[in-house]
């Protein structure tokens, strides 16, 4: 995924500029059985009308039941693919190929995997704040949802 931050040029509809970006997640979803049903893509649009996400771009990746891998657009999900299609995709082909590899040697056999690139939008205030104050964030740190949880539970 080390190839999202050299591709992604998001330009900047008043003055024609690249705008600056706030930070960039990478998720990585499994679909045990191959199986894209769309659920999640309210979750998502309801997340980008909010303005708290731009979608940077999308991949999903398919691996059958001998191991086989492939790229698929989200055309080419069939039926099951028609949610995705509402989204609106910011820098297409931000996600490669060389990130659905990564991806795939990863899932099992007869999974699927949806890789979804997001700008942290909601950031952008603060991100302008620290260009102001001249100041340079050194590092980020995010602790997984899962982490978090088991954690409160405990």
């Amino acid at each position: 995924m080390d190839a999202i931050a050299g591709t992604l040029r998001i330009t900047n509809p008043e003055s024609g500029g690249t705008m600056p970006l706030g930070p960039v997640d990478v998720y990585v979803i499994a679909f045990p059985g191959n199986k894209f049903s769309g659920e999640i893509v309210p979750a998502i649009l309801e997340q980008v009308d909010n303005g708290n996400i731009r979608i940077l771009d999308l991949l999903f990746v398919m691996k059958d039941a001998e191991g086989e891998i492939a790229i698929l657009d989200i055309e080419n999900l069939g039926p099951e693919g028609a949610a995705y299609v509402e989204l609106d995709i910011v820098s297409p082909g931000a996600l490669n190929e060389e990130d659905a590899d990564e991806v795939a040697e990863s899932i099992p056999a007869n999974s699927s995997a949806l890789m979804i690139a997001f700008e942290n939008s909601w950031m952008e205030g603060l991100i302008g704040a620290f260009a102001r104050a001249e100041a340079l964030p050194i590092d980020h740190i995010r602790i997984p949802a899962t982490v978090v949880n088991a954690v409160v539970a405990d």
